[in-house]
């Protein structure tokens, strides 16, 4: 019983360590890109290396940690933490950017090339960035497949990989801040975060009146993840107009900034 015991204590600590030390990867190969381009000589601000870090290590937390609330509220944390305040920390430090700084000429072009393909363009496409993150959602709550993620492990974490890649692939194209082939203007960017944030609060508000099929969580759990969809999806979303927002004004800036007058 003791070894019994002792395996199960060891499984479920290596269960909480593995997201952390995946996390961790990423923000370590972070850190020493922007560490070798200062020893270069070149400059890179450290508020991105905070943000990335940030973004990498709240995925991993997210994760391995048990959040405080209902069981409901703790998901939607959960779900909130991976699917759109990470991916925001992240997009924000340009770590595509980074990259072509850092790689040598023959990755830095073949990274060049996966920016530029037809198949990265549409996979950043708005219409279809805003169906995986809004319908996926719309699916996931409001179809069997919330409750069968709580029976499957590896069905809930293949939701939380759809839900981390779809919010990467979602903020990547609307700040569009890392350099790519195709690139829209602000007013269709806009009204996708417009559309993306209306659907999300609509299916916030349909969780007041009826759970995720096939589940039974309290009314008082269900009220309290609800709101946490709600609002933090709110601030997530306000944070992605600011960024649209200063995009607007520097473009405006450079626009009515008189041209230099010739000798």
């Amino acid at each position: 019983m003791i070894g019994l015991h002792e395996h199960v204590s060891h499984s479920g600590t290596a269960a909480l360590l593995a997201p952390v030390v995946l996390a961790f990867l990423p923000a370590a190969g972070y850190v020493w890109a922007a560490r070798r381009l200062h020893r270069r000589g070149d400059a890179w601000p450290g508020w991105r290396i905070t943000s990335f870090v940030a973004g990498a290590l709240a995925v991993g937390a997210a994760v391995a940690v048990q959040l405080p609330g209902g069981e409901f509220t703790a998901h939607m944390a959960q779900h909130l933490v991976i699917g759109m305040l990470a991916p925001v920390l992240i997009v924000l430090a340009r770590p595509v950017t980074l990259a072509l700084r850092v790689l040598p000429r023959r990755p830095r072009r073949a990274l060049l090339r996966v920016l530029h393909s037809r198949w990265t363009s549409w996979s950043i496409s708005l219409p279809l960035v805003a169906l995986l993150e809004s319908g996926g959602l719309w699916i996931l709550y409001r179809t069997p497949l919330f409750a069968s993620t709580q029976e499957h492990p590896w069905l809930h974490a293949l939701v939380h990989t759809h839900v981390l890649v779809t919010g990467l692939l979602f903020t990547f194209a609307i700040c569009q801040l890392d350099p790519v082939r195709r690139r829209h203007t602000l007013v269709p960017r806009a009204a996708t975060l417009v559309l993306a944030g209306a659907a999300h609060a609509v299916l916030a508000k349909s969780l007041y009146a009826a759970p995720p099929p096939g589940t039974q969580f309290s009314p008082a759990d269900l009220a309290a993840g609800a709101k946490l969809m709600y609002y933090g999806g709110d601030i997530v979303e306000i944070a992605l107009a600011t960024v649209l927002a200063l995009q607007w004004y520097r473009a405006e800036g450079r626009a009515l900034r008189p041209a230099p007058r010739r000798a």
